[in-house]
């Protein structure tokens, strides 16, 4: 039987993640997952990807705010629910352009104190509504500030395998998913096509793509070759590294850890198949 074993969210894009019991999906993900974003002078989104400190900014989820704590210094700041600013500005992630609601003055003035970098945070509002690649989602389907989707899921069995080749075994915070489930084969989580879980439908759309934020430690920001070396050499397809499944979401409610994951139907088409 597959079960869900983990929750996170990860409300400031690319900084530290929250793990969860009980998760709401909403119409873009689950509740408060990358609903904020820190952004440069361009407007352009900021991540690990390029600056590995933001891993070192943890978040927890308090009564109406984020509370964002710089680890180096255990400096902290509350971030609303309801930003205080009500101007917005387009923004834009890889190739998207959605619009952010400014947050606060504060805000900005911490962060850009903090990574050293002039940037400002931002908000995706209620009626924001970014829209997914069609070319694997069905018309209408939105998202938050994720990179492309609005939900990741990965088995532990596909994490346990990966540890199994590597020397020193990395923990799921590695690969930032959403829904972490329990039973099955290595890899499983590749084929669903349609799952149900506490009555909600669920579609499998794409399988991720992995970038070197999963070689930063998330404690140090120390950088390493893997897993991508390893991955490399087994999960290859054409010049991407895949290791988990992007999934979408109809329908709106609550899971909770020990939920159970019904496959409903499995996936034929050969993108989800990895030689």
């Amino acid at each position: 039987m597959l079960r869900i074993s983990q929750l996170y969210i990860y409300p400031i894009k690319s900084l530290g993640g929250i793990a969860l019991n009980s998760a709401r999906l909403t119409d873009r993900g689950l509740e408060h997952d990358r609903r904020w974003m820190l952004m440069d002078e361009n407007n352009r989104f900021l991540s690990q990807r390029e600056n590995a400190q933001m891993a070192l900014f943890k978040t927890d989820l308090e009564s109406d705010t984020i509370k964002v704590t710089y680890a180096t210094d255990n400096s902290f700041i509350h971030i609303p629910f309801t930003p205080l600013k009500q101007d917005t500005v387009e923004v834009t992630i890889w190739d998207d352009t959605c619009t952010g609601q400014y947050v606060s003055n504060e805000a900005d003035a911490w962060f850009t104190q903090k990574l050293g970098i002039n940037c400002r945070l931002v908000y995706m509002a209620d009626n924001t509504h970014r829209l997914t690649d069609p070319r694997y989602t069905t018309e209408g389907t939105i998202t938050s500030f994720s990179d492309a989707y609005p939900l990741l899921l990965i088995g532990q069995a596909s994490l346990d395998d990966l540890n199994s080749r590597l020397i020193d075994a990395l923990p799921m915070n590695r690969f930032r998913p959403n829904i972490v489930f329990t039973g099955g084969e290595p890899y499983s989580e590749d084929t669903m096509q349609h799952i149900i879980i506490n009555g909600i439908n669920i579609y499998g759309v794409k399988l991720c793509a992995r970038c070197i934020m999963t070689t930063i430690d998330q404690v140090t920001t120390h950088k390493s070759k893997e897993p991508l070396k390893t991955l490399a050499g087994y999960r290859r397809k054409g010049n991407k590294i895949l290791f988990g499944q992007n999934l979408t979401n109809i329908g709106e409610g609550i899971i909770n850890i020990g939920d159970e994951l019904q496959v409903i139907s499995l996936q034929t088409d050969d993108r989800f198949m990895v030689v």
